[in-house]
């Protein structure tokens, strides 16, 4: 195997797991042509699977042979290649909290960058870009909580947040109202029943 494919290969494998590799990531080993043109012998070789237009993953050796990252592990890794705010979809989000058992067939989260499709392995990955509020607080309990209010919708905002007191400690409760002028406005008015609530829980029970 020609020098550079190695060379790249060495930095696939010294990079954690999930880490997308692009060509210009890689220009520190060869010219753009000579990378590009690696990238693609390595593709073709096994040794590294194309998850997109140019971006490649390395799938690491598991006890019963290749496996690919998780998705979670790739957009992590794509977030901070690209500069994206990538963050869980509303269904999925929902499920991490527990307010539904359903989760999307297919892997779904919202970029602040171009909606596309990724393939890794057999499962497909899709990034739906979509709006600054839609992006608040990924990864944290917060956010999560604002994209299920957006995947359950105007209909259902009320018994969703009802649950979410059920579910999430008050601080985080506090943090989702903080971010209520940041909302739209039917989500900010089922919020802001909570400042009441926090108030209500901050003030205690009236001495007699």
């Amino acid at each position: 195997m020609p020098a550079l494919a190695d060379h790249i290969l060495a930095y696939a494998e010294s990079s954690s797991e999930g880490t997308a590799l692009r060509a210009k990531e890689l220009l520190h080993l060869g010219s753009r042509a000579a990378v590009d043109q690696a990238l693609v012998r390595l593709e073709h070789s096994g040794a590294l699977s194309r998850i997109g237009r140019g971006v490649y993953l390395r799938p690491r050796q598991g006890k019963c042979g290749p496996r690919m990252p998780s998705p979670a592990k790739v957009v992590q890794a794509l977030a901070s290649m690209t500069g994206e705010v990538i963050a869980s979809h509303g269904a999925a989000a929902a499920n991490a909290l527990g307010l539904t058992t359903q989760t999307p067939m297919n892997a779904i989260f919202l970029t602040s960058g171009k909606s596309r499709g990724l393939k890794i392995g057999g499962q497909q990955l899709e990034l739906r870009h979509a709006r600054n509020w839609e992006l608040l607080l990924p990864g944290q309990p917060a956010g999560d909580a604002v994209r299920a209010l957006s995947w359950a919708g105007p209909e259902r905002a009320a018994e969703t947040l009802t649950a979410l007191k059920r579910r999430l400690p008050a601080e985080v409760m506090q943090t989702l109202l903080s971010l209520r002028g940041r909302l739209p406005t039917w989500m900010a008015q089922e919020v802001s029943s909570l400042a009441t609530d926090l108030l209500a829980g901050a003030s205690g029970p009236t001495a007699t």
